[in-house]
């Protein structure tokens, strides 16, 4: 094989055989040594490993709109998760090829197994990757097949194959020398693998590659013996072996089938770093890519754009680091006895310049630039499924574009296009299309404000087809799946979280549907604890009826006669609870508690505003009541755990149903000697737990620490080892300031100095006397007057360094005497305060201000003025230097 047939060199045969070009996938070296065989042998058709139902998209790959890297996703028609792809980046030898045959105007075919019978073996094999080589092995399979250049490297004494295909492939100067050599050589070396490890344990190769001659042979009866073949170097010493027709045939004969579509979707360089329908995966797609779109000077050019990316990072990166870290990338080459500085060197060479030894910024230039974050685009014109083109037109009018880079979006729902961006995302997740996962929002807790995550990954692509059998469009298909959802939820919870996602894409055609399911499964369903713990997130869907505009009237009915049940039923479901199951019922509880406030607010609204509000019995006012009521029950039965007593007690003292005094009394009937201590313990933990605020609570009841301080040290020294861990897990979740402040109390032993009628009023620490502070208190005033813009107090004297000067302020109007001596004062920044604003300092004889007259920006500082008229100049600047304020009070 050292020449091509052909006058002057044209014809894809040697001999009379085809041109065959063995390659690696996603190789760079590959893809530029197939462009340089094409130009020189210009076959009359290229013949490409890949499905063939995709042929009719190849034209595609010309359009100015198609960006690699993409892929080719073939998925079944009856079942679309049933899925494949065919990646395809830049420098990707196939999609070189694919190139070269439209610009040459040649046509171009696919030549791999169909994916109607890859997809189908995918069915029977559980495997999930249509041109990948998993399936059904051998017994003691050898998985060459999986890495065959590991073998290849280790002959050649290579410890790393990236390393030796960079060294004989990637870094091969561009000569005038045989430009089919690198294939023979390839060719040479796969087919004596072939021989030692024959299929490689893969059963699958064997019919693709049956499938592939068989289209080879239908090629060259067209094309007169002029074919181009660009597949897997693997897969070449097959096609060249001599096989028989029929042989080949009867390897296909009885193969399984689906109906297939196949289209180009976009595709990521970090999803290139896996193995795919290639089965060929890359650890570096963004040097690669470097590579083949920077064949001179690649080193150079690659150090300048890892500068940067760092420079972006607000790290000093300078020229001479360039400079120097090409030099000791070539100096660590040459050391290592390599042709040129591979991506190992480069490496080397950013830590030890650029990143000053870290591990940190190199990790970022790895994830950046040596993987990288590249999405391709398809063109409109792509084959789809209806619900993707519907998709499609919504990202584009809500200018919401897909990125392969995670990144926050922050939505305002008062606004109309983030309200119609934040239906989309929502719609997208009931569909199970996870574009979007939402966050907590920072920096505020209104319910017209939403965090998202955005991340476009490929296979989102087949959740979109998959998604299609619900509807064509994205709400029709979002209101499809809510009702399949609801008609098939396994329990209560589901079913109101349902809802909640309802209201939250604004599906009004599905919540009748799942308001109906809801209703049934809530008369049906009596265990309490399933009532409590759906009651809370249906209740938090009641809340968007005001930012979304949504009609909440149904879900409130619903809401209320859940509510009811569990009134009823909840102090039966209280009695004889073991430990767990009672912890278990607090959380409800506590659940319940909070969502029953918030639905009092909805049914007085409904009632005082709403169509149909039920009458004047509805409101906040009854069904609160009930609820206390039955709190009440609880923390008064026997047979309830100690902590949903406590509990119960606490939550009426907090909604002010239940006084301090009577608060008290059942503290002390419950800490009194006839109390196991278990039970008083677990009382104890029910009513100040640490996650409900219990610490301050007794910081400021010094009653109820007293008593608590009391029994504790009364427990018996047998059955403190037994209260103790409960103790201990209610005491430790407290604050550190909260449990120094118990600690303190403690020491001087709560209750003395406290009057009989105040509740904790004791003089031992500091802001806990009995009387009022004036001088404090007054030290405040001022502020408040500024920050309630009451302006200057007319009559005032206020010292004012700007200018310096001194000035009074005389019925609105400022006047000023000049003042020297005063250097060493500091200055506060312009623009602090508003105009005409004044901060007055409280202590006597004392003025503070801070002036700001239009175009001048004065100092705050503090000093001694006299109380009656203006001072001297003199005076007043004796009077400061003497002064001495640390530089908080300046």
């Amino acid at each position: 094989m050292t020449g091509i047939d052909g006058d002057e060199g044209r014809g894809g045969s040697i001999g009379g055989e085809p041109l065959l070009l063995g390659v690696r996938h996603h190789g760079p070296g590959s893809a530029r040594a197939v462009r340089v065989a094409l130009d020189a042998a210009r076959p009359r058709v290229v013949l490409i490993e890949g499905p063939p139902e995709a042929d009719a998209l190849i034209p595609l790959a010309a359009d100015a709109d198609m960006r690699p890297p993409v892929a080719l996703l073939a998925h079944a028609v009856d079942e679309p998760g049933r899925s494949a792809f065919w990646p395809l980046a830049e420098f990707s030898p196939e999609w070189v090829a694919l190139r070269w045959a439209l610009e040459q105007d040649v046509p171009a075919r696919f030549i791999d197994l169909p994916a109607t019978h890859s997809l189908a073996w995918g069915r029977e094999a559980g495997a999930d990757g249509a041109g990948s080589s998993e399936g059904t092995e051998d017994p003691d399979p050898i998985d060459v097949r999986v890495d065959p250049l590991a073998v290849l490297a280790e002959t050649a004494g290579y410890d790393d194959p990236e390393r030796w295909w960079e060294d004989v492939v990637e870094h091969r100067g561009g000569g005038t020398g045989d430009v089919f050599g690198p294939f023979l050589a390839l060719e040479e070396a796969m087919g004596a693998l072939r021989e030692t490890y024959g299929h490689g344990g893969h059963d699958k190769d064997l019919v693709r590659e049956a499938y592939m001659r068989l289209q080879v042979r239908a090629a060259q009866r067209e094309f007169e013996a002029e074919v181009a073949v660009v597949c897997g170097a693997w897969h070449v010493p097959a096609l060249r072996r001599k096989a028989s027709v029929a042989g080949d045939r009867a390897l296909l004969k009885g193969l399984p089938k689906v109906k297939a579509d196949m289209t180009w979707v976009p595709w990521t360089h970090r999803r290139l770093s896996r193995v795919s329908g290639y089965g060929a995966g890359i650890d570096s797609p963004g040097w690669y890519g470097h590579l083949f779109a920077a064949p001179d000077r690649p080193i150079e050019r690659w150090m300048t754009k890892v500068a940067g990316l760092l420079r972006e990072e607000d790290r000093l990166v300078s020229s001479a680091h360039v400079i120097e870290a090409v030099r000791l990338a070539e100096t660590l080459a040459a050391m290592r006895g390599r042709p040129l500085a591979g991506l190992g060197e480069t490496t080397d060479a950013v830590r030890a310049v650029m990143c000053e030894g870290s591990d940190v910024p190199l990790s970022l230039v790895h994830d950046r630039l040596v993987v990288g974050d590249v999405l391709g685009e398809v063109p409109q014109g792509a084959p789809a499924v209806p619900l993707q083109r519907d998709l499609d037109r919504a990202q584009r009018k809500l200018r919401l574009k897909p990125e392969a880079l995670e990144r926050e979006l922050e939505l305002d729902l008062r606004k109309e296009i983030d309200a119609g961006r934040s239906r989309l995302l929502h719609r997208l997740r009931l569909l199970g299309v996870a574009w979007g996962e939402p966050v907590a929002s920072r920096g505020s807790t209104g319910t017209f404000r939403e965090t998202w995550r955005l991340r476009w990954e490929p296979e989102l692509a087949v959740r979109v087809a998959e998604a299609g059998v619900w509807g064509t469009t994205v709400p029709a298909a979002a209101t499809a799946k809510a009702e399949a959802d609801a008609v098939g939820a396994p329990s209560l919870a589901d079913v109101t979280a349902l809802a909640e996602r309802c209201l939250l894409a604004e599906l009004p055609d599905a919540l009748p549907v799942v308001m109906q399911v809801l209703a049934d499964r809530a008369a049906l369903d009596t265990d309490v604890g399933h009532l409590a713990q759906a009651l809370p997130a249906l209740v938090r869907s009641l809340r968007y009826g005001d930012v979304r505009g949504t009609d909440t009237h149904a879900l409130t009915e619903v809401a209320e006669g859940l509510a009811e049940r569990i009134f009823v039923g909840l102090p039966p479901a209280c009695t004889g609870l073991d430990a767990d199951a009672a912890d278990e019922i607090r959380r409800h509880v506590d659940a319940v508690h909070g969502a029953v406030g918030l639905l009092g607010d909805a049914v007085a609204a409904t009632a005082a505003g709403g169509p149909g509000a039920g009458g004047t019995e509805r409101g906040a006012g009854p069904l609160r009541g009930r609820w206390h009521s039955v709190l009440r029950v609880l923390c008064g039965r026997e047979s309830v755990p100690g902590v949903l007593r406590g509990r119960a007690v606490r939550l009426l003292l907090d909604d002010g149903e239940l006084g301090q005094d009577e608060a008290a009394r059942l503290m002390g009937l419950v800490l009194s000697p006839g109390t196991p201590p278990a039970d008083a313990a677990a009382w104890i933990e029910g009513f100040v737990g640490g996650g409900a605020g219990g610490g301050m609570l007794l910081v400021h009841d010094e009653r109820l620490l007293g008593l608590v301080d009391a029994w504790l040290t009364g427990v018996p020294a047998d059955a403190f080892t037994d209260v103790l861990p409960l103790l201990r897990r209610t005491f430790s979740a407290y604050e550190a300031g909260v449990r120094r402040t118990l600690g303190e109390l403690v020491r001087r032993r709560p209750g003395e100095g406290a009057g009989a009628g105040s509740a904790g009023s004791g003089t031992g620490l500091p802001g806990f006397a009995t009387d009022l502070d004036t001088a404090r208190a007054d030290a405040v005033l001022p502020v408040v007057r500024l920050l309630l813009g009451l302006g200057l107090e007319p009559g005032g004297r206020y010292l004012v360094i700007g200018t310096p000067a001194t000035t009074t302020l005389r019925g609105g109007e400022m006047t000023t005497e000049r003042v020297s001596g005063l250097s060493g004062w500091s200055w506060a920044p312009a623009g602090v305060v508003r105009r005409r604003s004044v901060l007055r300092c409280g202590r006597s004889h004392r003025r503070c201000a801070v002036v700001r007259p239009v175009g001048r920006a004065f100092a705050l500082v503090e000093g001694p003025c006299h109380p009656s008229s203006v001072p001297s100049s003199a005076a007043c600047s004796k009077s400061l230097a003497a002064s001495r304020w640390s530089p908080a009070e300046r």
